[in-house]
């Protein structure tokens, strides 16, 4: 009976160790599916954490590009205003000037007038002098054919010694300062 005994105790040590064996193994999985578990979590909030760094980082760039355009259209904006300074001015000497060109179109035979004419004809070279020192200059009218980016046609002509399109006459001087058109040329326009 013994060896049955032995036989028994034997078995049960074995049935009872298999079952040790399973439940460690169960625990065993059920700890590594924790484990997978905490790490598809951490996998996760990694994932989670480098799409907001994406997107600051995205955010970022953008407002430095942003940044960078506002800084160049102020540069652009003061670089204009530098280059067009004198236009306000030049605008308002205009009608001076044409005033000044009206006078010294007229003739007289006084020595009195001539006098004031010749000091005139001197403070409209200096104005010229000013103006070209500014980038204004007179529009060339006369002879040139007509572009309406210059001039303003307010007449025909039909002038057979002319071109079409050709200015055969300049009712008022035109002004530009550098590539801007102050005041277009008034002139008559051969057909």
């Amino acid at each position: 009976m013994s060896e049955k005994k032995n036989k028994k105790e034997r078995l049960a040590d074995e049935i009872e160790q298999e079952e040790l064996n399973i439940l460690d193994e169960s625990e065993e999985t059920v700890e590594e599916e924790a484990t997978a578990d905490a790490l598809t979590e951490e996998q996760a909030k990694i994932l989670e954490l480098e799409n907001k760094l994406d997107e600051v980082e995205n955010r970022y760039l953008r407002m430095q590009a942003d940044f960078e355009n506002v800084k160049k259209r102020h540069i652009a904006d003061r670089d204009a205003s530098q280059k067009y300074r004198s236009q306000s001015l030049a605008e308002d000497l205009l009608p001076a000037l044409d005033s000044f060109e009206k006078a010294l179109a007229t003739t007289s035979d006084q020595e009195e007038v001539k006098q004031i004419l010749k000091g005139m004809e001197m403070v409209y070279n200096q104005i010229l002098v000013a103006f070209e020192k500014e980038g204004i200059e007179v529009i060339p009218a006369v002879g040139e054919q007509f572009d309406p980016n210059f001039h303003q046609a307010v007449m025909q002509d039909s002038d057979e010694n002319a071109a079409s399109n050709e200015i055969t006459a300049e009712l008022q001087k035109g002004y530009k300062l550098k590539d801007r058109v102050i005041r277009p040329s008034m002139v008559k326009v051969n057909q």
